[in-house]
């Protein structure tokens, strides 16, 4: 039977916790994980049992909630930086205006790791005290210092991140071929929504096999290094494109929900930020899942070939690869940061000469 909790993958253990909270909800819940792990379709289908007290999807309530179109269930997405001083009063005027329908209204706030300390400290009352019928569900990566005056107001409930399998599974239930459901979940970093973006593209393949290439056609020249570099980013770009495809729909869905609501304007800043974030983030994504593909390359090496003649070089390039990846999260310019770590990598294909002139010196 269809359930408003389909659209959660692989998070069994959450959804339960969720499904029981719901019978006797509590004023503030805190749903944490990792982007992609569930949590914000967690967050819908958990709105939509509160205010409907059902798990049915086709049920009116349930189905606007669920596309975000019901009255009393306000998503609140960070507009800069991190949710500043004016946001955290609107939640407040919101949450003390009586419900338009029914006698409950869920708010439910995204990214609340990004949000300002003073703004957590405005938010405080409200959300450890809100009015009758008020529900928050607030969606956070992680849970820092400045998140644990809010978080010991909140029931909390984890999201862990997504098994290949399940990925996998819930790709190929979707019509997705089974090998590039297997690929796409393989490079996922246990995302579900980086695995649809994935499975959508059809250069996957193409760059998984280029990233795995780079270690062989390394030859010690910059005009090598300079030409590997063109082509990551210029393969970065293409598999960009399934995501500004996504967002270009978005915006036409949201110009249409606002005409439907009688709002001429709102919100277009804000998703034009949030499309840039996600635009980075994929592509961060992106150049980490290439450079684990090539630090697999001098690991698998290591593993299969005793005879190399300097495995301490490829013991340091997978610890540059992994420095690399770490940086990535800095914003440093990526050609910069890959021209520099490319040519700092040594080539099996050199090594395995050399260890083959040095055996026929030695016959």
């Amino acid at each position: 039977m269809a359930s408003v909790w389909d659209s959660v993958v692989g998070q069994g253990r959450a959804v339960e916790q969720l499904q029981h909270a719901a019978i006797s909800p509590v004023h503030a819940y805190l749903l944490v994980g990792t982007e992609g792990c569930g949590k914000e379709e967690a967050s819908r289908s958990f709105a939509a049992m509160l205010m409907s007290g059902s798990d049915n999807p086709t049920e009116r309530i349930n189905e606007l909630v669920m596309r975000g179109a019901h009255p009393d269930v306000h998503e609140v997405r960070r507009e800069g930086a991190s949710i500043l001083k004016e946001q955290a009063d609107e939640v407040i005027r919101i949450a003390s205006i009586t419900p338009s329908e029914g006698t409950r209204k869920v708010i439910i706030m995204h990214e609340v790791h990004l949000m300002h300390a003073t703004s957590a400290a405005r938010l405080l009352k409200t959300v450890e005290e809100p009015p009758s019928g008020v529900f928050f569900i607030m969606l956070a990566d992680q849970v820092d210092d400045s998140l644990a005056t809010i978080a010991s107001r909140c029931l909390t409930v984890h999201f862990g991140l997504l098994e290949n399998a399940d990925i996998e599974q819930a790709l190929i239930n979707s019509g997705v071929a089974p090998a590039l459901a297997n690929a796409a979940a393989q490079s996922s970093a246990g995302s579900m929504s980086r695995a649809k973006l994935l499975a959508s593209d059809p250069q996957l393949a193409q760059r998984r096999e280029f990233f795995a290439n780079i270690p062989r056609r390394i030859d010690g020249t910059g005009a090598t290094v300079a030409a590997i570099v063109e082509q990551i980013l210029a393969l970065i770009d293409d598999a960009v494109e399934p995501l500004s495809n996504q967002h270009a729909q978005e915006v036409v869905d949201t110009e249409k929900t606002l005409a439907l609501m009688g709002v001429k304007r709102g919100g277009k800043k804000m998703l034009e930020d949030r499309h840039k974030r996600e635009i980075r983030r994929y592509r961060t994504d992106e150049l980490r899942s290439g450079l684990t593909a090539i630090a697999s390359i001098y690991r698998d090496e290591l593993a299969r070939n005793p005879n190399i003649h300097r495995p301490e070089a490829y013991i340091t390039a997978i610890s540059r690869l992994h420095e690399g990846m770490r940086r990535l999260s800095l914003n440093v310019n990526e050609a910069i940061l890959l021209r520099d770590l490319i040519w700092s990598l040594p080539s099996p294909s050199a090594d395995a000469a050399l260890q083959f002139v040095l055996s026929e010196n030695a016959e």
